[in-house]
């Protein structure tokens, strides 16, 4: 059986999934899992598809005090428990750049290329890189593919993706990217299953969690985002402010005397939800909280989230749909009413036992915009391209690659 290894790392988890390839187009999800508390309380977590528990095994800090390591402890379970031996690794990396529109095998070229967005994406990059590279150190001939968060939305118009700013800077490569994309694609390519009258509709999605950000779909394609040159960009965010005056920026370096690196701790870490909380960054602490400051930041949240619901309507000339999707869109009934609350205007009518448990259309019957929520699988999609890059690159089924990394 031929089997692909997704990896999603972050700077203190590492989450997997492992697919078998049951035909040149079909894939099956076996196990699903991660790796968190990396370097203060590593947990290694895995369920079978059924969800069925397969591991729960905590470990010393100093055990797996980093990503490699957490990837070596992945690899032995999964290796050692299961026999699992990957034909390929699919990663999601943040930042692809100008030069990176789909998903592309890995060498030591395009990890040099990818170094380069390190401090556009300083949260995701550096982790999704370590991954990459420490499984290139054990495994040199193991076949890796990168798949982009910012792929899906490069068929964006100019008049879409440039800065109001002199040329050369675009031609440097500064411009509007947007992120989330393998999740966004994701949701495009579920809608024709479960909503298909809206599939080929004017959609707008949101993704909403620890990260946020919206797109605009039309017909299926990106073409416009929340987010920019950076995942700073647009919504407010667990820790990230969204769309910042650059003043602010200014006045913080040349007024307050900031450092450029403690300007970028403040804006990636403590800003967001967290910032105007004063408390948490966890939608799910603040919504238990009666603090006034904590309902304060989830209004804030809604109603920007209201605001950029009007800019993307404009660049899709109207809307049809509205879709909620990761971890807070799909599970925090109240956001998802505050949400509602604050697109009415455009005929957005939220049936509250529907938004309770959860069902996918959320809206009452008649609405004029109904809402759904679609779960999102970045996983999946990852999956789906490093099969398909393999089936393009004839390096499917290469046993020389089995015998690599034994």
């Amino acid at each position: 059986m031929d089997v692909i290894l997704v990896v999603n790392a972050g700077s203190s988890s590492v989450k997997f999934q492992v697919f078998s390839v049951e035909a040149p187009s079909g894939l099956k999800c076996h196990i699903k899992g991660q790796l968190d508390g990396i370097g203060t309380m590593p947990r290694l977590r895995a369920s079978a598809i059924d969800g069925r528990v397969a591991v729960d095994q905590t470990y010393g800090a100093t055990e797996i005090a980093d990503v490699p390591a957490a990837l070596q402890t992945v690899g032995a379970w999964l290796g050692g428990q299961h026999g699992i031996t990957p034909i390929a690794v699919g990663h999601r990396v943040v930042h692809g750049g100008p030069e990176y529109s789909g998903p592309i095998l890995v060498d030591a070229k395009v990890l040099a290329d990818l170094d380069r967005f390190v401090p556009l994406a300083p949260l995701h990059q550096p982790n999704n890189l370590a991954a990459i590279r420490a499984l290139m150190a054990r495994f040199p001939y193991l076949t890796q593919v990168a798949c982009f968060d910012t792929a899906f939305h490069r068929a964006h118009s100019a008049l879409a993706d440039y800065y109001a700013i002199p040329e050369r800077f675009y031609a440097e490569g500064v411009r509007r990217y947007g992120f989330h994309g393998l999740s966004y694609e994701y949701i495009a390519s579920r809608l024709p299953e479960v909503a298909p009258e809206i599939a080929q509709a004017r959609v707008i999605v949101a993704h909403l969690g620890s990260g946020a950000s919206m797109c605009a779909l039309d017909k299926g394609h990106s073409v416009e985002s929340t987010m920019g040159f950076t995942a700073l960009d647009g919504l407010p965010m667990g820790t990230r402010p969204g769309q910042l005056d650059p003043g602010v920026v200014l006045y913080l370096i040349t007024e307050k005397g900031m450092s450029p690196a403690a300007v970028q701790d403040l804006l990636y870490h403590e800003a967001g939800l967290k910032g105007l909380s004063g408390t948490s960054n966890d939608v799910r602490a603040l919504e238990a909280s009666t603090a006034p400051r904590a309902r304060f930041a989830l209004d804030h949240f809604a109603h920007r989230v209201g605001l950029y619901v009007g800019m993307l309507a404009a660049s899709l000339n109207g809307i049809d749909a509205f879709v909620f999707t990761a971890g807070v869109g799909e599970n925090s009934a109240a956001v998802r009413a505050r949400i509602a609350a604050r697109i009415a205007w455009l005929g957005a009518e939220l049936d509250p036992a529907a938004n309770a448990s959860g069902e996918t259309l959320i809206s009452r019957h008649g609405s004029r915009i109904p809402l759904y929520i679609v779960p999102t699988d970045e996983e999946l999609m990852i999956a789906r391209h490093t099969v398909g890059l393999l089936s393009r690159n004839g390096k499917h089924r290469s046993e020389e690659r089995h015998e690599a990394i034994r």
